[in-house]
C-alpha cells in the first residue's frame, strides 16, 4: 500500500527515540543478558476506530482497513517507543533496556536475572504483548544489539559487518563507493582517524572529482580492511572517574578518542572514536582555531558522556584557555565559548597521563610515528601500529628504532635525531641514567643500531617548537647524507 499522501498530511510526532550509543553502553559489561524481539512489532498497537478508515485499501474481495498500526506509517516507530516507555518506565535503565521492539534484560549475577525476566513477562502478559521466540535468546553472556556485540568485556563490532567489509570487492562506481562508505560509517565508532584514512575515497564523491580509483584509494581501502583484522573493544563509561579526550587536528580533518583509565589506573580503555573533515572555511582557520572548532564539535557529539564527567583534554594546543581567556571575542569564538561553558574540561599535557595512553588512539597515527627529511628533498612521513600495550616512553623508543632501521636502507652514514621527549633523548646521549627496567632493552637495542652509522647525534627540542607534526608525533628524525 502507498501511504505517502497520508504520511505527508500527518504531523510529525517528536517523541524522542533513545540514543543508540547510550543504550548499547548501558547494556555492556553485564555478565548475563537476555535479548528479546517483539512479535510483528508495530502490529501489536491498535489503531483508533476513527483513524482506521484513513488506511483503507481495495482488493478483489472488497475494501478493507487496518485495525492495527502498519509498519509504513510515518510515526509508527516513535508511537511504539512511547508505548514501551509508558509500560516499562520503572524498569528501564535498571533491569531492562528498550529500543522500539527490542528489549534487553541484564544483570551481574544469574539469580536477579531470573527475577527480572519474571517481572518482565508478567508485564508483557498483562498488556497482551507477544515476543518472537525465533529472535529471542535468554541468559547468555554475549549477544547482538542494534549492530553491535555486547558482553562482559565491553562493546565489539558485529563480525558480520566486519566480514561484509573484508569480502567487498574494489568499489569502482559511485553507488558502490557510497555503499562501502555507508558500511564503514555505521561502525565509525570503532575506527580511529576514519576521515584521514578514507580521505582519498571520500574525494571520489566530490562533484569536481573524476571517478577514478587510484593507488591512494586502494591503499585507503586496504588500510580499512587491515584495521579490522584486530578491531578494538570499547567499554562504557565508569561513573566517578574523569574522561580523557585525545584530540588530533590535521590540516583537513580532525580525530579524537574518548577514553578512561581502568580501575588500576595503569591502562586506558577506549570508549569512542570520532573523526571529522573540516569544511572549506574551517581549513582557513589557524591551527589553534581549528583545535577549538574540533573540540566544540567533539563535545557536541560526545555530550551524553562529557556532560556528567570531568574531561581531561590532551592536545597540542590549549583551546580552553584560548576561548575563555581571550579578551576580545569574535562571533565564532563567542559561540564556541557558549557551547563549551556547560562542560567541565581541563587541559593537561600528555605526559601528565599515566599508562599506555596512546596505543589505542593511534591505530593509524600511533606514538611510533616519525618524520624523515633530507636537505633539499621532500619530507617523508612514516607510521606503524604498535600491537601491544606500552607506555609513552616505550613508544618513543619504538619510533626512534623504526627511524634508525629505515634510514639504514638509504645507506645514510651521518644522522641527526631530533625529539621532544627529554627522557629518551638524554638517556640515549648518556646524560641521564636508566631507572626503568622496561626501557633498558630498548636503550641497548638503539645503541646497537647506532654502531652501523659513522655518526649519530641526538638533539632535544621543546614540544612547542616541534613543528614537524602535531602533538601526537613524538620523534622527528632529520637525515643528513
Amino acid at each position: 500500500m502507498d501511504y505517502r499522501d497520508l504520511n505527508r498530511a500527518s504531523p510529525k510526532d517528536n517523541f524522542p527515540l533513545l540514543h543508540i550509543d547510550v543504550l548499547v553502553d548501558n547494556t555492556a559489561q553485564y555478565a548475563f543478558c537476555s535479548f528479546m524481539d517483539g512479535f510483528s512489532g508495530y502490529n501489536q498497537i491498535m489503531m483508533l476506530i476513527e483513524d482506521r478508515e484513513k488506511m483503507m485499501f481495495i482488493t478483489l474481495w472488497g475494501t478493507f482497513c487496518y485495525k492495527v498500526m502498519s509498519f509504513v506509517l510515518k510515526n509508527a516507530g516513535v508511537t511504539y517507543q512511547r508505548a514501551m516507555v509508558t509500560l516499562f518506565h520503572d524498569m528501564m535503565y535498571k533491569e531492562i533496556e528498550v529500543y522500539v521492539d527490542d528489549m534487553i534484560a541484564k544483570s551481574k549475577t544469574p539469580e536477579p536475572h531470573i527475577e527480572d525476566l519474571q517481572k518482565l513477562f508478567v508485564r508483557l502478559h498483562k498488556y497482551k504483548l507477544r515476543l518472537n521466540p525465533a529472535k529471542c535468546t535468554f541468559v547468555v553472556k554475549t549477544g547482538k544489539l542494534l549492530g553491535f556485540v555486547v558482553n562482559e568485556n565491553g562493546i565489539e563490532v558485529d563480525p558480520d559487518k566486519v566480514r561484509a567489509i573484508k569480502e567487498m570487492l574494489v568499489p569502482k562506481t559511485e553507488s558502490k563507493v557510497r555503499r562501502f562508505l555507508g558500511q564503514v560509517n555505521f561502525i565509525a565508532r570503532f575506527i580511529s582517524q576514519l576521515m584521514a584514512t578514507c580521505s582519498p575515497i571520500f574525494k571520489l564523491l566530490w562533484k569536481t572529482q573524476k571517478m577514478e580509483w587510484d593507488i591512494e584509494c586502494q591503499e585507503a581501502f586496504d588500510n580499512i580492511k587491515r584495521y579490522f583484522e584486530n578491531p578494538p573493544v570499547l567499554v562504557p563509561v565508569a561513573p566517578g572517574q574523569p574522561l580523557i579526550l585525545y584530540l588530533t587536528v590535521l590540516e583537513e580533518s580532525m580525530g579524537c578518542m574518548l577514553g578512561q583509565q581502568d580501575a588500576t589506573g595503569k591502562k586506558e580503555q577506549a570508549i569512542y572514536y570520532l573523526s571529522k573533515k573540516f569544511t572549506d572555511c574551517e581549513r582557513w582557520y589557524s591551527a589553534l582555531e581549528r583545535t577549538c572548532c574540533a573540540l566544540v564539535w567533539a563535545a557536541k557529539r560526545l555530550r551524553p558522556y562529557m556532560i556528567a564527567h570531568t574531561t581531561w583534554l590532551v592536545a597540542k594546543n590549549d583551546p580552553v584557555k584560548y576561548i575563555f581567556e581571550k579578551p576580545a571575542l569574535t562571533g565564532r569564538i563567542a559561540r564556541w565559548q557558549m557551547a563549551l561553558s556547560e562542560y567541565d574540561i581541563l587541559y593537561v599535557s600528555r605526559k601528565a597521563i599515566k599508562g599506555s595512553a596512546l596505543a589505542e588512539q593511534l591505530a593509524y597515527h600511533p606514538p611510533g610515528r616519525l618524520v624523515t627529511t633530507r636537505p633539499r628533498i621532500l619530507r617523508q612521513a612514516h607510521h606503524a601500529k604498535l600491537g601491544f600495550d606500552c607506555t609513552n616512553n616505550m613508544a618513543e623508543y619504538e619510533a626512534c628504532t623504526m627511524g634508525l632501521l629505515m634510514t639504514l636502507e638509504y645507506q645514510v652514514k651521518r644522522f641527526k635525531v631530533f625529539g621532544d621527549s627529554a627522557l629518551v633523548i638524554y638517556q640515549l646521549r648518556g646524560e641521564w641514567e636508566m631507572r626503568d627496567a622496561k626501557l633498558i632493552p630498548y636503550h641497548d637495542h638503539v645503541r646497537e643500531i647506532v654502531t652501523a652509522f659513522d655518526m649519530v647525534t641526538f638533539h632535544h627540542i621543546p614540544r612547542e617548537e616541534n613543528q614537524m607534526e602535531d602533538a601526537l608525533t613524538t620523534l622527528s628524525v632529520m637525515v643528513h647524507e
